[in-house]
Order: C-alpha cells, then structure tokens, then sequence
C-alpha cells in the first residue's frame, strides 16, 4: 500500500478554518495549513463488516501437483489465497498493492513459490470496475510482493510464465478501456519482471484481449488482438485492429493469422489443445462469429459452432479453454458455463454456483480439478463441473452506495454489484456478524435505497433500467414502482421516453420521509409511495444527441443500459432547508432548486468540463455549503477533483491539495459533529480534511486499497462501502472531534468517550468467514505526546457515582511477586500517538484459589448510570464523564439493575470471603509441610 512520506511528529491541525474563495480557477492566495499526522492515529482501525460473499473474480489459478492450493483475483479486493480447495480464502496482497483491481494471475510451473500478477480486469465494464497499474510479483508463494513494471498497462488481460524457466514472462497488456494508448501490446520479460519489451504491438486503440501458449512447445504463442474503446455512452467493439497473432520463436516474430476467419472481428478468446496442439481453438465476436477450430496450428479455420449462448454480450466473456487430455472437450465461458465432449458442435450447461463466468483453470493432471472466476467470487471443483466450492467465503463485495438506519444496532444497506441488494447488521450478539444476518431488500445490483431510517418498513430501491421498487420488510412483499414502466434493453437511449442511468439515485426527503425524489433525467417525486409520480424538473442533463442511441457497435449491440448517457446520478436534499435540492448529472452538471423544484439554476462549476459528478453533500452545517466529487475516469482523465462552494453553487472552489494524482473523487461527507471536517473516498481509500478541504491526508490505516464508494458518520462511527472488500467501519471516531495543536503538544489528553451500551452485542473476537463485531463495552481514547518511561506507568480507572474506584488498569508489567490467585487485568497501551482501550462494563475481578476449578471470577457488569474515567500519567490526571446506557432493545427498569447489582454485591463479597479463607488454608497447609519437611 502506498505511503506518503511522514511529515512532522507534531500533530498540528487548523480546524474550522475561514476559505476565501478565489477566482474560478484560481489557485488560492494563502497557503494551506499543514496536515495533522495521520502516522500518530494507530489506535483508530477499521474492521471489516462483511457480507463473505463473493463478487466479480476474472482471474483465478491453481498449483499443479497441489490441489489443494488456489489464487484468485477479486476486481478491487486484490489476490485472495486458499489452502482447502476454498473451503476457506484470505487476502494476501492487502498493504502490498496500490491497485486492487487483478486482471490475471500466473503461478510458476517450475516453481509454485513464484506468481506473477497483472492489475486491471479485461472485461471493460462501465461501472465498478477500477483499473490496474502493472505486475506484481511474489518468490515466496503469496506472502510478499514486489511491483515489477508496465505501471501505464491499465488492464492486463493474461500472464504466462515460461514452464522450464520463470524469469521468463509474457503479459498481455489490454490498456486502458477509456481512451486510446500508446502502452498496449504484448511484453516479454527474460529477467523476472525487471525489464520489459514489448514484442507485439497494435495501434493505439488495439491491445490484447487473450494470449496462450502452446504447453508441448513454449516457442509457440497466439494473441488475439481486440480494437476497442468504451466512452460513456456507448461500448465499441471490433475493427481493423482486431485479429489473431502466432509466433514460433518465442515472440521475436508475429504473423497475423487470417484463412476462414472473419474480415470484421470484435473481441476473441483463444485456446490450444495439450493433447493435440494442432488444435486451437478461437471464440469470435462478428456478424458471422462463434467458436472456430483449426486442425493445422491456425493456418486455415472452419466456424464449428455459431450459437448465440457462445457470444452474447462479447466484450464482456469470449473464453475459450481446452481440456489437458482429451483434445475433443472444449470450455467456452459466458453468462452459462458450457462444455462440449464432441469438439465443439454440442455444448451442454454446466451447474453453476453463480454465473456470468470469466475465467477457468484445469488441473494439467487431473481434467476433472477445477477453478473458476465469475461475477460471484471463485469456486472449486473435483468432479469435473458437476459440483462446486462454497462463494459465500469471500469479503469481495462491490457496493455502490452505502445507506443506514436508526435501528439499535443500525443496519447497513447497498446494492451489490453482480448480486441482489444487501442488508446487513453493524454488530450482533457476540462472535461475529454471520452470512445468515444478511438479506435482500429489493432492487437490484446498482440499487439507490431510500427509507425512513426511524421506520425502514418501506425500502425503495433501484436498478438498471430505471427500475425501482418498494419492499416491505414487514411482509417481505415487493411491489414495482416506476414512474414509466418500460423494459428498455437494447432499446437506443435517444428512443426511449426518459432515460435512467445503470444506477438510478433515490432518496427520502429528510422533511417528510413519505416523499420521495427519483432520477432520470428528469427529477420525479412522490408522496404516495410510488403510487404516482410528477416531473418536478425539466431535462437537467445535457441532453446532448450525439451521445446518445445504440449502446453499442458495430457488431454488437449492448442493451443492458450502462451506456445510457445523460442522466441523473445523484440527488441530495438539504436537511437544514425543505426544498433546497441539489442534483449531480452523469454528463457534468450540477442544478439546484430551492423553492422544491419550480424553477432551477444551472451552478456547475465553470472551469469543469463533461464529467461525472458522482455526488454532492450538503453540509449538516451550514445550507449554503455544499460539496461535490467528479470523476472524468470514463473520459480517460484521472485527475482528482472536488470542489466546494459557500454560497449555493454561485462560486466553487477546488479541494484537491494532498490527494494523490491519477485517483479521481468518489464521494465527500463533512462530519456532522464537528464543522469541516471532510472525509473523501477514492479510488484507493480514504482521506481526511480538518480544514474544509483546504488539505487532504491519508487516513487508510488498516484499511486495504480498494475503491471507497460511499461513506457515512453514524453514530461516531465512520462506515464506508468499497468496491471489492464490502463493508468497514471505523468504530468510534470521536479523538477527529478534538483534535487541535494544544492536544498534540499536551502530555495526555483524554477523549471525551461516548456514551456506551450495557448489551450482549459485539466482541467474540475475529471469526473466520464472518464479519468481525464492535466491541463489546466502553472505547475509552487517549493521545500520549511521548511513550512514558518505565518509572512512570499511565493508570486508568474507572469511577462509580460516589467516586469510588471500581476498575483499575495500568500499563505497567504485573508485579512478579503477586499473591497466589491476584487477578491481572489487561496491560493498558500507552504508545506515543492515540491509544484506544475498551473497558468491558465489569468491576474488579475475584481472586480465584490456584489449583482448583475456581480459577478467576470476572467481575459482574455495572448497572446503567453515570461514571467517570481518570487516566494519570506523572501525578496529573484527567478526568471525563462516561454515561453507560441500557440496551435499548430490553426494558429492564432501573429499578431491576438496582436489585441486581445489590445481590451481586453480595454474592461476589462472599465469593471473596470464601476465597480469601481457601487460600489461606493452602498458605497454612504450605507452610505446616515445610516445617515438617
């Protein structure tokens, strides 16, 4: 993971700033202040929510001669790695990659310990789908990686590895799908990735969509070249460009292949039997295209099979993969697994776990041992396709937006891209937050959700198309909703009526949580639960005609609505002003009513270009603050952007400073507790602002690198959704609240804790396959200018309402002469920097009798009131309130805690009479045997 260098080891932070704004496109006249040390914030770390289950995998491998050993690469969640056949998977690039995105995998085959790794997915897909910045390479099976060149690759389709000498590499590097390039081509390494030639290359709009190897002769390549670009509008596939290459010396030379192929190719995917190397195999996109066999190593071709399963939807499949043994039995991957046994004339559908298929490895020794990637994750097989590994083990999730409830404990709700909506508790009843916790809430993959968080009984969701839903959670009924019912698939955006983006935005408006605003390009509402809808906006798009109709071309159309361009994306409602409503439009404008949508004033910033504002934040502050994040990704320009205005759109200002170039801006949120303090999700992770977005810092700490779509502040905790590792949350963000230059410079310094909940929820630890919980008690927070010397331990304790100590910690080591039976408690941290302790709710311990099945009692849970905490360092103390609150999904009366702290009072005295008395009867007993002795 990318580290900037540490500034200063003083925590400096300007909060609450006053900005100027400058002249559009100006750059600003007083120089930002410099950024607190995020390297001092180690006691905050995030943890990992879930769902295990899987997303878009497009790249998997397995070991020869170790069947148990599995690669996979996650599209944003990095190279996952299982030693059961997937029973179980963990990721082993987090903190090594700076992209998560993985385009193909290779494991050495004279060496297992040896994988290369291209970043980037090859399917081109318009949304969720990050790019790659080169090969990465591990010697020591998975553990360490080094980055070992083509950063400018954008999407690497394939990696091969030489079978009798892994110095020798092949990559096939695709390039970028938004723009022409000047990297694409296929490069070879002889030295182990150090340096690269490129030794084919196409123009600058061709690269290569597959390469494979012929496995009796490793001088013996194919490459199939693929002319292509995407733009947010359409998907174009296929051209001049597009073709099949062969070489015989290794790639020193290439000679187009063209007897019985297609004049006009689109996308291909090629293959060469092992059992028969005369036999090679290509998918083709064209008006006449399908699966084409040669029986002469690619001099002449005959079409074997022109189903339509075969090459539906092109640019996003076309594999094709032959058996180790039997030269008849061919694989060719689309939305269905398919297999034929009599070279290719038949294919039958295989069982399959998910679906939309994108990657296959066989076992050379064992043709019925697979692994395969598809837009659910990566799953085994030993018998042969019929049955298939578990995907629901794997945090690869990509989610699209991230929304919660009031809910005690609040839920998390998202649209998973390739799967069903998702909802999900933040924390559960002890170990960890299961799989069976998750369910679906209507909509779809892209979905928008909009709900009354105080009541979420109605959920409204979104989903390609337009479409939108209500789903009662009560019943479990779904009902559709949409304004103009119509199933525009394949249907050319300039003939439908309105048009809707792949992830159409909906949202409940924070006044009345009856109403609802959808978006298309226009901006509809409702009051009735969907049961009509008004347009309350013109076409706030563009609008531009020359961006819209067939969605794709010029072979293949594509209809499932990625390329509707021209629409609404995103829709925010001021909570501070009933009426005053911002709306972010796909293609670079940003309009704003206040008067609830009679009239509208385009306030796009004037120095932005077509782009996409992928959203706008009100501030919970001040009405006339607003944020915005654009993107121009998909017009091939990854700069960041985001900007800020004061004074409702009439002037912005761009907040970019310490964000790091070529990652653009997915979302910005300004804290609701504390003004200008701004979070940004990118595409890499996260970044935090004190100063309103005058300069930004990393604030990844444990977090991975993947794309940050959303982020929330919930109840002083920072939740995000990412695109490939799901849901995280940063418990507990309240040291952000106060940090200053004072609190740095200070000694100690003591945050003032939340409020926390006596209840069974959190804790349990990390639990394999699941989300990992909150946990479970008070998080108590302190910032240590130094590290104390060992002649001055920190203590902490805790205080009841009559200022009496009950719970005492320390960061000193436990005495070594101890009594018999003394209780430790935890050792507290006191590292320079911010620490982090959870005091669990109990009192002091009993001290058990060593020897016997006593052994320690806990100490008993305190009852709900007021308490305070002091921490001490150098005789000066500090001292917070703490209010412990009874889990509001009980109703325990005050009087009932009461009764039971009192009985517990007199339970653990006399525990501790009768322990007492034990271990002096053994210290008696001990010492009448040593008198005797």
């Amino acid at each position: 993971m990318h580290r900037p260098a540490a500034p200063t080891l003083v925590l400096v932070v300007f909060a609450l700033v006053g900005l100027c704004t400058p002249a559009l496109g100006q750059p600003r006249t007083a120089a930002a202040p410099p950024p607190a040390d995020s390297t001092r914030f180690h006691g905050l770390s995030w943890r990992s929510v879930g769902p295990w289950r899987g997303g878009r995998v497009t790249a998997v491998a397995g070991v020869a001669g170790k069947p148990m050993v599995y690669y996979m690469g996650a599209t944003g969640g990095g190279v996952w790695k299982t030693d059961d056949a997937g029973i179980s998977w963990r990721p082993i690039t987090d903190g090594q990659v700076r992209m998560g995105s993985i385009g193909a995998i290779a494991v050495a085959p004279d060496d297992d310990n040896v994988i290369y790794v291209g970043t980037g997915e090859a399917p081109i897909r318009g949304v969720s789908s990050s790019w790659g910045d080169g090969v990465y390479k591990s010697t020591d099976a998975g553990r360490t990686w080094t980055h070992t060149g083509l950063k400018d690759s954008r999407q690497i389709s394939k990696v091969i590895v030489h079978p009798r000498n892994n110095d020798v590499v092949y990559v096939a590097a695709q390039g970028s799908r938004w723009g022409p390039g000047a990297t694409r081509g296929v490069y070879r390494s002889g030295d182990g990735g150090k340096s690269w030639t490129r030794i084919l290359a196409g123009d600058s709009a061709t690269g290569p969509s597959d390469l494979v190897m012929d496995a009796t002769n490793p001088r013996v390549l194919y490459a199939a070249m693929w002319d292509h670009q995407r733009t947010p509008w359409q998907v174009r596939s296929g051209g001049a460009g597009s073709g099949i290459w062969k070489t015989t010396d290794g790639g020193d030379t290439w000679a187009r292949l063209t007897t019985g192929l297609p004049k006009l190719m689109g996308k291909v995917g090629v293959a060469v039997s092992p059992a028969n190397p005369d036999r090679v195999w290509a998918i083709i996109e064209a008006e006449d295209g399908g699966l084409y066999k040669s029986e002469d190593a690619g001099k002449n071709w005959s079409l074997v099979n022109a189903e339509r399963v075969l090459r539906a939807r092109s640019w996003y499949y076309m594999n094709v993969f032959a058996d180790p043994v039997n030269a008849d039995v061919v694989y060719v991957l689309n939305a269905p697994i398919l297999r034929s046994f009599d070279a290719g004339k038949s294919f039958t559908e295989l069982p399959d776990p998910h679906g939309d298929n994108h990657d296959l490895w066989i076992n050379p020794a064992n043709p019925q041992n697979l692994i395969k990637g598809d837009d659910g994750g990566a799953a085994t097989s030993f018998t042969g396709g019929k049955t298939w590994s578990s995907i629901n083990n794997q945090a690869t999730a990509q989610f699209y937006r991230v929304i919660t409830d009031d809910r005690f404990p609040y839920w998390l709700y998202a649209g998973q891209q390739d799967n069903s909506t998702v909802a999900i508790p933040s924390a559960t009843d002890g170990g960890g937050i299961p799989n069976e916790m998750m369910h679906d809430v209507g909509g779809g993959e892209s979905a928008h959700l909009a709900f009354d968080p105080a009541n979420p009984r109605y959920i409204y969701g979104t989903s390609i198309q337009g479409s939108i839903s209500e789903y009662d959670l009560t019943n479990r009924f779904v009902r559709d909703v949409h304004p103009y019912p119509s199933v525009g698939l394949g249907e050319p955006s300039d003939q439908q009526r309105y048009r809707f983006n792949w992830s159409p935005p909906v949202i409940a408006s924070p006044h009345d949580r009856t109403t609802l605003y959808f978006g298309g390009n226009v901006l509809f509402r409702t009051s009735d639960r969907g049961q009509s809808w008004t347009a309350v906006s013109p076409d706030l798009t563009r609008n531009d005609k020359t961006r819209q109709g067939r969605g794709g071309g010029p072979i293949t159309n594509e209809g499932a609505g990625g390329e509707v361009y021209g629409t609404i994306y995103y829709i925010a409602e001021s909570a501070r002003e009933k009426g005053t409503i911002w709306v972010g439009t796909d293609d670079g404008l940003v309009q704003l009513t206040r008067d609830g949508g009679s009239t509208w004033t385009n306030v796009t910033p004037k120095d932005l270009p077509e782009a996409l504002i992928n959203m706008v934040e009100v501030s919970p502050h001040d009405p006339a603050t607003a944020y915005v994040a654009v993107s121009r990704h998909r017009l091939n320009d990854n700069t960041p952007i985001a900007y800020k205005t004061t004074d409702y759109g009439r002037s912005w200002t761009r907040i970019v400073t310490g964000l790091r170039e070529g990652e653009p801006v997915r979302v910005v949120r300004e804290d609701p507790s504390r003004r200008n303090l701004l979070y940004a999700g990118t595409e890499t992770g996260v970044y935090l602002s004190f100063d309103g977005g005058a300069r930004w810092q990393p604030f990844q700490q444990n977090l991975p690198a993947v794309p940050v779509t959303d982020l929330r502040i919930k109840n002083k905790d920072l939740v995000i959704s990412t695109e490939g590792r799901a849901f995280w949350i940063l418990d507990d963000v309240s040291p952000l609240y106060e940090m200053s230059d004072s609190m740095a410079k200070a000694p100690l310094h003591l945050v003032a804790p939340r409020q926390a909940y006596r209840t069974s929820l959190g804790g349990g630890g990390v639990q394999a396959g699941q989300g990992t919980n909150p946990p479970n008690g008070a998080i108590l927070q302190y910032h240590l200018a130094t590290a104390p010397d060992s002649a001055s331990a920190l203590t902490l304790e805790i205080l009841d309402g009559r200022d009496v100590v009950i719970r005492r910690f320390t960061s000193a080591a436990p005495p070594k002469d101890a009594p018999a039976g003394a209780v430790r408690s935890p050792k507290l941290p006191a590292e320079a920097g911010l620490n982090r302790f959870v005091w669990d709710l109990r009192r002091e311990p009993a001290a058990g009798v060593p020897g016997t099945k006593s052994g320690k009692s806990p100490g008993y849970r305190v009852e709900p009131g007021s308490y305070r905490v002091r921490l001490t360092l150098g005789g000066q103390p500090r001292v917070r309130p703490l209010e412990v609150l009874p889990d509001p999904r009980a109703a325990t009366s005050a009087e009932a805690f009461r009764g039971q702290q009192e009985m517990l009072d007199r339970v653990y005295a006399r525990v501790g009479e009768i322990h007492g008395a034990a271990r002096r009867l053994r210290a008696a007993r001990e010492q009448t045997e040593g008198l005797i002795a």
